[in-house]
């Protein structure tokens, strides 16, 4: 079944998935206006103060001088990409892991096994704030995905390698052994076209992760405060009094757009979870009510 066939049979019979898709694809739109906009994002005291919305500013101004709806375009692209970065990055440091102990085994796999506990347990927020105190004249947006990116991989990998244990006493794998194919071949071209759609489906789980604490800690002040996300959006807002100034609209439309964005990739891993599990296709057709 070819990719468009697959999301057109998920549009089409998928409620989950079409409110998922529209909503991401609604933010998506909002952050590629950005390259539109007609202000630098950077730059304040631009047009009038604590405007309210109006046709004229339809998410109204900020207390700094700031479009609020041109600011949001550009504050809802880095956010995108900051999960989209850990989301690939911790992808690949988990499936590394995952394969190499679900396929080698014995000593390999302990040894991998026990760092990747060590990564479930180790509390991420307490480092996440002493990495900011550390290099805090050097954070920027790079580093701060690399550090969440390297403590966001431990339970995706833990599931691949469950799947690749599996997939190591099949017949199919034997087969590739017998025909001459080196353990490395067997991964890649064997098992890996199996591994891949949980691993799409768990990148959508991490980069609302990755998102949520980034705005948690931007909310703070624990990052560079001057990179336009989400999360610095709230964080001037309250610099500012927004909450008891009345200018709402500076952290509520934020807001929104942010649990909007939470619940479209929720939609999405959801919807896809469901697609790959093959007991919830059972389901659907009717053979799982005997």
């Amino acid at each position: 079944m070819s990719f468009l066939t697959t999301l057109r049979d998920l549009l089409r019979y998928n409620l989950q998935f079409s409110i998922g898709a529209t909503l991401t694809l609604v933010i998506v739109i909002l952050a590629g206006m950005s390259f539109f906009s007609p202000y630098d994002p950077l730059d304040t005291y631009l047009v009038p103060l604590d405007m309210p919305p109006s046709w004229q500013y339809p998410f109204g101004t900020t207390s700094r001088g700031q479009d609020a709806f041109w600011l949001l375009t550009f504050a809802l692209r880095n956010t995108l990409l900051f999960g989209i970065t850990v989301a690939v990055l911790s992808r690949v440091f988990s499936l590394t892991v995952g394969l190499l102990a679900g396929y080698v085994g014995g000593r390999t796999d302990r040894v991998l096994m026990a760092l990747n506990d060590t990564f479930i347990v180790i509390p991420l927020f307490p480092i996440l704030v002493l990495f900011y105190f550390v290099l805090r004249d050097h954070m920027n947006w790079a580093l701060l995905a690399l550090a969440m990116a390297s403590l966001g991989w431990a339970y995706d990998a833990r599931l691949i390698r469950s799947v690749m244990m599996s997939l190591k006493t099949r017949e199919f794998t034997r087969t590739a052994m017998f025909s001459g194919m080196n353990g490395p071949e067997i991964m890649v071209k064997q098992h890996l076209p199996f591994v891949l759609p949980i691993v799409f489906s768990t990148a959508l789980n991490n980069i609302n992760w990755s998102i949520g604490l980034e705005v948690t800690l931007s909310v703070l002040g624990f990052t560079n405060i001057d990179t336009p996300t989400v999360g610095t959006m709230l964080f001037w807002a309250n610099q500012h009094s927004a909450l008891i100034s009345g200018v709402w609209w500076w952290y509520t439309i934020p807001t929104v757009f942010i649990m909007l964005t939470f619940i479209g990739l929720f939609l999405l891993a959801v919807s896809l979870n469901d697609y790959i599990d093959p007991r919830s296709r059972i389901a659907r057709m009717g053979g799982g009510s005997a």
